[in-house]
């Protein structure tokens, strides 16, 4: 008798340069965008967001590329690229970030991997310096 086995690869899913979609996106693969996404978009994989790509609306996603235009918040579990030609407006939280010359980002960034989970303040070491004196 013959097993058959599948295996399951995660979906790569594009919205096309000069598509126009409203509404909520969410998808367990990787997702471009080349067209316009007023809306949110909830992705465990990465997004790619194109050179003619918009975004207007939230972005919570494993990984994202920015080459395009981004207007709202947004929440990526892993790094944040922002490219040259990238223009980011609105507020990010992040475990790693990286900007390349050319690229505009307008906003608040949170670096939530640097801090401990249970705290998000500033940790002060001074107290224990202190103590152990």
């Amino acid at each position: 008798m013959a097993k058959n086995i599948t295996s399951e690869t995660p979906s790569i899913n594009l919205l096309g340069p000069g598509t126009m979609l409203k509404g909520e996106i969410q998808s367990d693969g990787d997702f471009r965008i080349d067209g316009t996404l007023s809306g949110s978009i909830r992705c465990t994989g990465k997004v790619v967001i194109g050179v003619t790509g918009k975004v207007e609306g939230e972005i919570h996603c494993g990984d994202l590329d920015i080459s395009g235009k981004v207007d709202g918040k947004v929440s990526v579990s892993e790094l944040l690229s922002l490219k040259s030609t990238a223009r980011l407006k609105g507020d990010i939280i992040v475990s790693k970030l990286s900007i390349e010359p050319g690229a505009v980002f307008s906003g608040k960034c949170a670096m939530e991997g640097s801090m401990p989970k249970e705290s998000k303040e500033p940790r002060d070491d001074s107290a224990k310096a202190e103590k152990a004196v």
